[in-house]
């Protein structure tokens, strides 16, 4: 995921985290100084969805502007699978397999 918070808020004529902590001071989010640097300067690791929803409701958006998703980052950690071969590629018909110590169904 990317954050774009302070994209968002340039966009509101938020350009200092100063401005954007007194904002969210007044609408009843008291943020440390230490946590609005970590907000406003990278990618937080966390986010209380309480304190998300204040963020959108101070920059008038959905969390879908403030997260934006990266698809080819998600591909890129998956693991390699190895191909393997259908039924039909390797010739052999499909046949029911029974496992042992099955009981016989009811008559």
């Amino acid at each position: 995921m990317q954050w774009n918070l302070r994209l968002k808020a340039a966009e509101r004529g938020i350009w200092k985290s100063t401005d954007m902590r007194r904002r969210l001071a007044d609408a009843g989010l008291e943020i440390s100084a230490g946590k609005m640097s970590a907000l406003w300067t990278g990618t937080p690791t966390s986010i209380r969805l309480d304190d998300l929803d204040v963020i959108c409701s101070v920059l008038d958006c959905d969390p879908t502007a403030l997260l934006i998703r990266e698809p080819e980052k998600v591909a890129a950690r998956r693991p390699a699978q190895p191909k393997t071969a259908t039924a039909s590629e390797a010739g052999a018909a499909i046949a029911p397999r029974f496992g042992r110590n099955r009981s016989e169904p009811p008559v």
